[in-house]
């Protein structure tokens, strides 16, 4: 699954308001021998949502099992949401769920990396305004906000909040780029080292 690429989202806003959600809690270990990046997003949440071990029985009281948030494509959490291990599988739950944007004060800094090759924008807003928009998020019943990444605002109604993201995560995620993407960027430069080296260093070539 090649991650999506967007530059402006609009979605449903879900709120899980806990700190330190580790990259165990968004996907347990367990479910880390799929083969590919589809399907982890059954397993997202997997021990909050799921009242069994197998993943059968939902449990009603956690927020993504809510009709009005199924379809969420925008989580507020807590600070330094991604902690814990460096497992990429965390973001291709996130984004195989349907997550493209993740509002919250902190992040983990390797989480940050593999969100962005993976089409999720993560947006760091101050604690006070995190407790704003969802002051507002709580009146609206389905809330839905932009993401803008020209503007690098957040859109709640008639509410802006600014952010900053580096350019290496926007540009990741408004053409879908991941790690193969801009190594091929680079493919005629690395055809002309190689020949070069070929050339040079003709005593390696049982190394080619």
């Amino acid at each position: 699954m090649k991650a999506n690429h967007w530059t402006k989202h609009t979605g449903v806003v879900v709120s899980i308001p806990r700190e330190d959600i580790d990259t165990d809690q968004i996907l347990p270990k367990q479910f880390m021998k799929l083969i590919n990046k589809k399907g982890f997003g059954t397993h997202l949440f997997h021990d909050w949502r799921y009242l069994d071990l197998e993943g059968k029985v939902l449990n009603p009281e956690f927020i993504l099992n809510q009709e009005r948030f199924m379809n969420a494509s925008v989580l507020i959490a807590g600070k330094n949401f991604g902690c814990g291990s460096s497992r990429e599988h965390a973001p291709w739950a996130l984004a195989d769920f349907g997550f493209r944007v993740i509002i919250a004060p902190s992040f983990a800094d390797i989480f940050a990396i593999n969100a962005a090759k993976n089409g999720i924008a993560l947006v760091r807003l101050q604690e006070g305004e995190i407790h704003s928009l969802l002051e507002w998020v709580s009146n609206q019943g389905i809330a839905q906000i932009q993401i803008d990444l020209e503007t690098f605002e957040v859109k709640a109604g008639e509410h802006n909040f600014p952010f900053q993201l580096d350019s290496a995560s926007v540009n990741r995620i408004r053409n879908g780029w991941d790690d193969i993407d801009i190594t091929l960027k680079h493919a005629n430069e690395i055809l002309e080292f190689e020949t070069t080296q070929r050339k040079e260093r003709s005593f390696l070539e049982v190394c080619w």
